[in-house]
């Protein structure tokens, strides 16, 4: 008898999908080599009781899946491999600590340890309720497609300060030393507008407001010569009861003719011109009736004339008075 065509071709699919398992359960119980070392760990003590562990990406002939960070030779994080930071919290100030990092692939091969120099904590301050001040004048570089350098003026603290955060947007994404007044960010994409603030903490886990935010541009890669779609010069001035956004609309060729407004990244609203697109700089009031303290980060996009969203503008971040 013969069988339906519909029944052929689901018979066919289950084959293929069980032979496509199949070669894949081969391949991953084949796979004994483990992911490379970690290198370039470091730690650095975050206050009397934490530390900051950050590596480099590890490789690996099929994946890696995942981190794990030791202390003294027992794990006390496991992450995923898209991570390479971790806070480790529940020290004793005053004391050394040496952590190491190990990779690990998904048929569970297990990477050599790759070890951070010795860190101490620092002593605490369990009274201690006042903030460090700012970090001053954050300038930055870009040093290649996927990389920066900042650097900013010391911030001051009653205690001392332990260490710089460094945000990207509202992400933490690198710490160094409260001796240091720069820091160099790995990781990044080509053709990408980040906004960049620094934030000082002391020992007792008080951390500064924000610095000025500064904006980088990574360079394109090698051959990409596609226009940049983000919107620039992304102002924003708080008003009693609203906030003004002023910005530049990107270079299209043609008039654009929306923008897509996002809080705390998640959009919220649809900016359509009821006329002609204004040609130059454009303007937006935003109402608010939040009460005073609230944080917003603001960007945006523009709908492209084939339909499409460009990229996101810089973030700015303000605070309703």
């Amino acid at each position: 008898m013969q069988r339906p065509p519909a029944l052929a071709v689901l018979a066919c699919s289950a084959a293929l999908l069980l032979a496509a398992c199949a070669a894949r359960d081969a391949e991953e119980a084949e796979d004994d080599k483990p992911p490379s070392t970690p290198s370039g760990v470091s730690a650095q003590a975050g206050s009397a009781t934490s530390v900051h562990v950050m590596w480099d990406r590890s490789s690996d002939n099929q994946e890696v899946t995942g981190y794990e960070v030791y202390r003294e030779g027992t794990k006390v994080a496991s992450l995923p491999g898209a991570k390479r930071m971790v806070d480790i919290d529940g020290l004793a100030p005053r004391t050394a600590y040496r952590f190491t990092v190990r990779a690990r692939d998904a048929a569970g091969n297990v990477s050599g340890a790759g070890a951070a120099p010795s860190v101490t904590t620092p002593s605490s301050a369990p009274d201690d309720r006042r903030a460090p001040t700012r970090p001053g004048r954050v300038e930055g570089r870009t040093d290649s497609g996927t990389s920066v350098t900042l650097t900013w003026r010391p911030a001051t603290d009653g205690t001392g300060v332990t260490s710089y955060d460094i945000y990207q947007e509202d992400s933490r994404v690198h710490s160094v030393s409260g001796t240091r007044t720069s820091a160099r960010v790995t990781g990044l994409r080509p053709g990408t507008v980040y906004t960049f603030t620094v934030r000082a903490r002391d020992a007792a886990e008080n951390s500064s407001p924000d610095s000025n935010s500064v904006d980088l541009t990574t360079p394109s890669a090698p051959g990409d010569d596609s226009p940049n779609t983000a919107p620039t010069d992304l102002e924003a001035t708080v008003r009693k009861g609203s906030i003004e956004l002023r910005w530049t609309p990107p270079d299209t060729g043609a008039p654009v003719e929306e923008h897509r407004l996002y809080l705390n990244g998640e959009p919220v609203t649809t900016i359509v011109w009821g006329g002609r697109p204004p040609v130059g700089t454009a303007a937006y009031t935003m109402s608010v009736t939040d009460p005073p303290g609230t944080r917003y980060s603001i960007k945006l996009r523009a709908r492209l004339p084939d339909g499409k969203w460009g990229d996101f503008s810089a973030q700015r971040t303000v605070v309703v008075r």
